[in-house]
């Protein structure tokens, strides 16, 4: 592929958009972005430090994602650069030719129905007359003897047209190594990999999943429930080329090859996959045998590597030996790929490079281990009688989960290294490394699944089975620093998880609220910003499950008032009221018993805060209820008792939200005095985007109900600025929908409704269910005043249904109130003679 070319014919359509032109360092991240090189790779290339590129890369994304109206990402510019040549009338197809090596990889997929799940084997004698490419091998010693698969594998998807291939096979075949070569050399535009928990408790939900994949590699919002975000998918997949691997799916399956009960969501994510219009491929690495009979897959037991492989493999790495003893090692592992290296480190380790010496070794003093599991667990005593250090290095780095953080760095290594002096340290590694005991890319290590297995048995049975995790969890905590992108997010939740692991629950709490600066210029505790980074439903597990073994008042108050927000985005809203009301009964308690010292002002002031806030937030609750007397009561109390004081702040909010209530209530000359009363001009908002955007829009809902429209013009204008600059979905969208209401009242039905549509679609992907069923409520209105009654019925009836599982009695009279007003349809009896 001409990725110069490509790249220049970005930068014309750039300059001809922006009249901007991509500079020297922007043009080399986006050809070598282009080419699947990480932002480390990339930095040693041209000389600058990986934080750099990345700042430069963010930038560019936003650059790009502006100019061409639709979102880039690291992980989606191929698609999206595609997209953007073809809408500038720049689109050269020769310039996305692959490699003359790869051109076989281009041919077009048959018209063929995907078949049920069934077996393949082939014939091996006769593999080569398959495809042109079954000769081909890749020239690297962690991929060899694979052009016979691969050549299966591209017979399977290409000729066969089968949508979803999985790959089985015993542990250490090369299962997974196998599916990430065979992806990554197709013409795929993007490549989507999902690593499953090696340990059923630890499972990402399916939703989450494709939620990540359509926000982070797709730039789409996820849908508000589980359906929604399948056919967003679906549409992705039919648009353009995506590969897909799911690998170590057996953690997921029961002992008859089924999904478990808590995950069967994957097999409706596999029954999308298997779609006959999409263009995607998907690769499952599993050892056991997946037996879902609604789910379109064709099985391939991937065999083991031949005996000119392992052969290869040994005079590359030892000392030349007579063939007939790596025939011998070969039969007796079944060609395991894993098993092959293990043996050669240890021979070059502890034999002197020496495969002789190994093999007389072992058949003098023990029986070859015909299992790789076993041959796992006598490497690892081997180790632990010749190298202690390396040893408990390897059993502690069984501890991390390699999971939402599947590789390690170095630093997450020492950390293991306690009793290790610093200047000893690498050499321990180096020691795992050098037996095949720790595999490692690019400077980062992870362990295979196997040794993962033998290595963490070994830990539990030990007594450093809490203190590892204790060392894990103070790596990552101190480790992120701050949090600019979700998979900080998520590595700093990663403490949590080791905390969980030893029954520590204080820590796992003090996790949870550590604060942090993050990419909105906030300092924020973790389970705030998670919530911000739209991980709801895993934050809001990850507080519950410890909630009840906190002790300490502040910190339950602190979780409590976390957790009431996540119930209220939820739609569970009289659980979000418990949660803020036992905020309030522990703040109040610990302020008033005396044990706080007048000294620590600092916690004085941040219970108060807590209170306030945890107050303001019922008040908003009770709005969403429309009990409208119970929120003017809070606001009320939340003005009195800290306007003028350090926590004015909150003062300022409550008055908006009162200023709001009074004008629902039809007291506009109170409601008119409140709201500018309000000091809350654009710069106060840009200080504090994030909580003052959602403030500046109850404004303009308030001056809309008093029919300043010029004014509630303005702030809803503000409000929208914000949302848009700090990326918050939830204001913005109640924004719109508060413009859609305003061009009602001015009778400008068509605007209005343009502008529903875009509020509830929005709504519809962050699961905001109050704002939803308000948002229907208010486009059935609309409706209803444009007399298309028909479609306000819809959408009445909508708000109706979203109101009653929300459990909000009083919402739902204003609907039913407003489904009266509704002229009633024609009895077709009064018709008949």
């Amino acid at each position: 592929m001409d990725t110069e070319s490509i790249v220049t014919d970005l930068d014309r359509a750039l300059a001809h958009r922006t009249g901007r032109r991509l500079n020297h360092l922007q043009r080399m991240i986006l050809q070598q972005v282009y080419q699947g090189y990480k932002y480390r790779e990339i930095a040693d290339a041209v000389g600058y430090t990986e934080g750099h590129i990345k700042d430069v890369g963010s930038d560019l994304w936003k650059l790009l994602s502006k100019a061409f109206n639709t979102k880039f990402t690291k992980s989606n510019c191929k698609a999206m650069i595609k997209r953007s040549l073809q809408s500038a009338g720049l689109y050269k197809p020769e310039n996305f030719i692959p490699p003359v090596g790869d051109i076989y990889r281009s041919s077009p997929t048959p018209d063929v129905a995907p078949l049920a799940w069934e077996e393949v084997d082939f014939n091996i004698e006769a593999q080569d007359a398959l495809d042109p490419i079954a000769s081909f091998d890749v020239p690297n010693r962690t991929f060899m003897g694979r052009s016979t698969a691969m050549a299966q594998l591209h017979h399977l998807s290409r000729h066969q047209g089968h949508p979803i291939i999985v790959i089985q096979g015993t542990g250490g075949l090369g299962k997974t190594t196998l599916a990430q070569h065979f992806l990554h050399q197709q013409p795929f535009e993007i490549v989507l990999e999902l690593l499953m928990a090696k340990e059923t408790q630890h499972i990402t939900p399916a939703d989450r999943v494709i939620a990540e994949w359509l926000k982070q590699d797709f730039g789409v919002e996820a849908g508000s429930d589980f359906g929604v975000s399948l056919s967003r998918l679906q549409r992705q997949l039919q648009q353009q080329p995506v590969g897909i691997l799911i690998d170590n799916l057996e953690t997921a399956l029961d002992a008859q090859g089924q999904f478990i009960p808590e995950h069967r969501q994957y097999l409706e994510l596999l029954r999308v996959l298997s779609l006959p219009r999409n263009q995607s491929t998907t690769l499952i690495t599993s050892r056991d045998r997946l037996c879902e009979v609604d789910a379109n897959l064709v099985h391939y037991r991937l065999p083991g590597l031949t005996v000119e492989t392992w052969i290869q493999f040994f005079q590359q790495t030892v000392n030349p030996v007579e063939s007939t003893i790596i025939q011998q090692l070969c039969h007796a592992y079944g060609g395991n790929a894993k098993a092959m290296g293990l043996i050669a480190g240890t021979v070059q380790t502890d034999f002197e490079q020496d495969l002789t010496a190994y093999w007389q070794n072992h058949q003098t003093h023990q029986q070859l281990e015909l299992d790789l599991t076993q041959l796992v667990l006598n490497q690892i005593r081997r180790l632990q009688q010749l190298d202690t250090s390396a040893y408990w290095l390897l059993c502690r780095m069984s501890c991390y989960r390699y999971q939402d953080v599947a590789q390690l760095p170095i630093a997450a290594l020492r950390a293991m290294l306690w009793d290790t002096p610093n200047d000893q340290q690498t050499q321990v590694i180096n020691a795992l490394e050098r037996r095949s005991l720790l595999e490692f890319s690019k400077g980062k290590y992870w362990l295979h699944p196997v040794v993962r297995e033998v290595a963490i048995a070994q830990l539990r049975q030990s007594d450093e089975w809490d203190q590892a995790n204790t060392a894990a969890a103070l790596f990552w905590t101190t480790h992120i620093q701050q949090i600019l992108t979700q998979q900080d997010a998520l590595a700093a939740l990663e403490s949590y998880h080791h905390y969980i692991a030893i029954n520590d629950y204080a820590n796992a709490a003090k996790s949870i609220l550590r604060a942090r600066h993050n990419q909105w210029h906030q300092h924020l505790p973790l389970g705030c910003t998670l919530h911000r980074m739209g991980f709801v439903k895993p934050t809001l597990i990850a507080i519950s499950t410890v909630i009840e073994q906190v002790s300490d008042p502040i910190h339950l108050g602190e979780l409590n008032n976390i957790l009431g927000d996540l119930h209220w985005i939820s739609g569970n809203i009289s659980q979000a009221i418990a949660c803020q009301q036992q905020t309030i009964g522990l703040a109040t308690t610990t302020l008033n018993t005396g044990d706080l010292a007048n000294s620590n002002q600092h916690q004085i002031y941040y219970l108060k805060m807590l209170k306030v806030d945890a107050q303001l937030s019922l008040g908003l609750y009770y709005i969403d209820r429309w009990e409208l007397p119970s929120a003017t009561n809070l606001f009320e109390h939340v003005i009195n008792e800290v306007k003028d004081t350090a926590h004015d702040r909150w003062a300022q909010k409550a008055q908006v939200c009162l200023a709001y209530v009074l004008a629902q209530q039809r007291k506009a000359p109170e409601s008119l005095k409140l709201a500018k009363s309000v000091n809350l001009s654009p710069a106060a908002a840009s200080a504090q985007p994030d909580s003052f955007a959602y403030f500046l829009q109850i404004l303009g809902q308030t001056y809309a109900q008093l029919h300043d429209y010029k004014t509630a013009q303005t702030f809803y204008h503000q409000a929208l600025t914000s949302a848009e600059i700090g990326e918050y979905p939830q204001v913005k969208a109640r924004t719109l929908s508060g413009q859609a209401q305003l061009h009602r009242q001015l009778g400008e039905f068509e605007s209005s409704i343009i502008l529903h549509e875009t509020a509830i679609a929005l709504l519809e992907t962050i699961g905001a269910k109050c704002d939803l069923a308000e948002a229907h409520l208010q486009f059935g209105l609309s409706y209803q005043a444009a007399q298309q009654n028909d479609q306000a019925r819809k959408h009445l009836a909508i708000a109706q249904q979203l109101f009653r599982a929300i459990d909000a009695p009083q919402q739902l009279q204003r609907v039913e109130l407003a489904i009266r007003q509704i002229p009633p349809l024609p009895n077709p009896a009064s018709h008949q003679v």
